[in-house]
């Protein structure tokens, strides 16, 4: 094999090694920080689309008192007994993402798992493709979800309840 052929696979092989280490390096900053803004801007205004969408009235839960939820109580997980103020022209984003309203920093929380909204007076809880799921009293949700008032809900290890 020539000196020139043993060169330029050397220099393809360090190439490929390189590729390699910005690869899991791409890897690591995504699921530490989460996906590049240019993904969220397009989500954002995508869900924007779907809320404007006009969809027919959900028929109100028939065990829940009358109301909007003022507040989210935390009842279980390392967080239980904070209670955070929940603002009607705000969504509440639920993750382990330091920019998320809800900080939920355990191994079984994605980095952008949920988002709580208001929507026709009624508080929404969208799942945000998270791996581990998100639960309204007991079942998974897949689609954006009504959140009856005491009702409990579970992102990774903590539970919450909507409380007027």
């Amino acid at each position: 094999m020539s000196e020139l052929t043993l060169f330029l696979l050397q220099l393809a092989f360090l190439g490929l090694l390189w590729a390699f280490i910005f690869a899991i390096v791409y890897a690591l900053r995504t699921d530490l920080f989460g996906p590049p803004r240019y993904r969220q801007e397009e989500e954002q205004r995508a869900s924007a689309q779907a809320e404007s969408a006009k969809a027919p009235p959900l028929a109100p839960a028939l065990s829940t008192p009358s109301g909007i939820a003022k507040a989210l109580l935390i009842t279980g997980g390392p967080k239980e007994g904070i209670e955070l103020e929940l603002v009607p022209d705000e969504q509440v984003t639920i993750g382990r993402s330091g920019d998320s309203s809800l900080v939920i920093r355990d191994d079984v929380t994605s980095t952008h798992h949920a988002r709580l909204m208001l929507w026709n007076d009624q508080w929404m809880i969208q799942d945000l493709d998270s791996t581990n799921g998100t639960f309204v009293d007991g079942k998974r949700v897949s689609i954006p979800t009504p959140v009856p008032l005491n009702t409990p809900v579970s992102v990774g290890n903590t539970t919450f309840e909507l409380r007027t």
